[in-house]
């Protein structure tokens, strides 16, 4: 053995030692055995310095006296550190032996590595003592285990029993949720019955007090109820801002009212009659007469609303206390008289400049649809598809020619159109009036009549309006000037054009020998209010004339 082995030999029993017996200086170390000593540097065969073979012999000898004079070493005990001795109650033996008198088939607990034993268990409680008594755990640790344990052996076996017992009832189980589904369907559609009749009931309730849909394209306004109570107060106009408002002062259910407002581009039954007139000019004319409950509708509208509503000054149409006297009136005895009109004027103020007069008085979107729609029409033409007929709608929804109230309209949505037009005629010096599509310019200045004409035509584009240019003239002093009718060349009076006078001096003289009968070429079913109707509108401009023409017409009828 060299050197280094016996030292790390040595190094490794003192580690032993102190291992064993902390608190315990270590043992000296052995004195080396003889054959352990290493040998001398030079070896046997005189290589080193100061030795020798006698050297070598002393050596050989005193290991040998020492083999023979040291005794063997006695085996020394190892120290428990844990060892308590007599002062604890049990001893490591007597615990032994105690335990051997537990007959295992007594206890379920022997053997078991899946769960803590209780304190109950004999064997338990003596394992517990004498890990307490030894210090490898506290009651309180120990007690903190055995809860532990507890509530172990209460649970871990909840899932496995809860299987078993699924296992066991599963028919039962299964025809209990089917029956929960069942009943949970049924339920269901309980509700789902009751829920449509309350929505049926909801809807029906609504259907009969209110309005919410007239159509598409018109009836995005009817959820705002909101009216300008003060500005219709202001005016004396009725104040209507719901459906129902609108309804009571018609004297209409919500149903009735909703159908004669409802828009659709096809109808099974329209509210107008549609029939055509032959115009002065030629061509024919479509006029459309509303059904009676429009029409009663239209006359409350025309009378508690529009009527109240005053037009523009220019306006001579359509307005009470004026006529076509008073339009023709200002242009007398001027040099140059200019006449316009304005083409499809009805059918071109359209449904929602119509919605835009009755919201600008202070209705409600709401009531202002619905006051609209009853005063405008489609034009329509029948067709017939699989043997129904329809009334089909040909154009966009607008005044229809034919109601009371679209008169009245047309002067309210011309109000911006006269304004602009009076003040431009103003500022140059013309006169300036209108009667429905007909506008009447004069001045004294002939030159001043192209610049004129060329800003009207741009306002009149400007207000939605488009100019007929087949019927624009430009009359000067020198010719016959007539406005709406009627001769105006004369500063001081008007007149009906000498044609028109001619022609009912002869009827009237004519009759006298044939009777009235005879003098009906134009077929009109009640001839002498045609003829009383021509006197009456002479009486305007010239009253004695029409005096005369009266007092022979009186003669002839008796």
């Amino acid at each position: 053995m060299g050197l280094w082995s016996w030292l790390g030999k040595v190094f490794r029993r003192v580690r032993a030692w102190l291992a064993y017996n902390p608190e315990l200086p270590p043992p000296p170390p052995e004195a080396p055995k003889v054959d352990e000593l290493p040998p001398p540097a030079g070896g046997s065969g005189g290589a080193g310095v100061g030795y020798g073979t006698a050297t070598a012999k002393t050596w050989t000898t005193a290991k040998a006296k020492a083999q023979q004079k040291k005794p063997p070493p006695k085996p020394k005990k190892a120290v428990d550190p844990w060892d308590t001795g007599e002062l604890l109650t049990l001893s490591p033996e007597e615990l032994r032996a105690r335990a051997m008198h537990i007959q295992p088939w007594k206890t379920q607990w022997i053997g078991r590595v899946d769960v803590i034993p209780p304190e109950s268990d004999e064997r338990t409680a003596l394992v517990d003592r004498g890990l307490v008594l030894r210090g490898f755990f506290t009651e309180a640790e120990l007690a903190e285990i055995h809860a532990i344990g507890d509530a172990w052996l209460e649970h871990k076996d909840a899932a496995r029993l809860a299987r078993a017992r699924a296992a066991k009832d599963v028919d039962a189980a299964l025809a209990q949720l089917r029956a929960e589904e069942r009943e949970r369907k049924a339920r269901k559609k309980r509700e789902a019955a009751e829920r449509r009749e309350r929505r049926a009931r909801e809807i029906a309730e609504r259907r009969r007090t209110d309005i919410v849909f007239l159509g598409r394209g018109v009836s995005h306004s009817l959820a705002d109820r909101r009216a300008h109570v003060e500005k219709l107060e202001a005016r004396g106009l009725p104040v209507l801002a719901t459906p129902k408002d609108v309804a009571d002062a018609l004297g209409l259910p919500i149903p009735r009212l909703r159908f004669l407002a409802h828009h659709d581009e096809a109808l099974q039954r329209a509210h107008y009659v549609q029939f055509e007139v032959p115009k002065r000019t030629g061509g024919m004319r479509t006029l459309a007469a509303p059904k009676p409950d429009l029409a009663k509708a239209q006359t409350w509208i025309l009378e508690h609303v529009l009527a109240k509503v005053p037009v523009h000054d220019a306006a001579h149409g359509f307005v009470p206390g004026r006529s076509t006297a008073t339009c023709a009136r200002p242009h007398r005895g001027r040099a140059a008289v200019v006449n316009l009109d304005l083409k499809d004027f009805f059918p071109s103020i359209t449904f929602p400049r119509v919605r835009g007069v009755f919201a600008e008085l202070g209705y409600s979107p709401a009531a202002a649809t619905i006051l609209a729609l009853l005063c405008t029409e489609c034009p329509r033409r029948e067709v017939r598809f699989a043997g129904v007929t329809y009334h089909v709608a040909v154009g966009e929804r607008g005044l229809p020619q034919g109601a009371c109230t679209s008169p009245a309209l047309s002067n309210l949505v011309a109000r911006r159109l006269d304004a602009r037009l009076a003040g431009l005629a103003e500022k140059r010096g013309f006169a300036y009036t209108r009667y429905a599509d007909d506008l009447s310019f004069s001045t004294g200045d002939p030159k001043a009549v192209a610049p004129l004409l060329a800003i009207v035509r741009k306002i009149v584009r400007e207000e939605g309006f488009r100019e007929n240019g087949k019927k624009t003239r430009v009359q000067r002093a020198a010719g016959r000037q007539t406005v709406t009718g009627l001769v105006v060349n004369e500063p001081d009076r008007l007149g009906l054009p000498r044609e028109e006078v001619r022609r009912l001096r002869a009827i009237l003289h004519n009759a006298k020998k044939t009777g009235l009968a005879a003098q009906n070429r134009g077929g009109h079913p009640d001839f002498e209010a045609h003829l009383r109707g021509k006197i009456a509108y002479l009486a305007m401009v010239d009253a004695p004339k029409a005096a005369r023409f009266r007092a022979e017409l009186d003669a002839l009828t008796g």
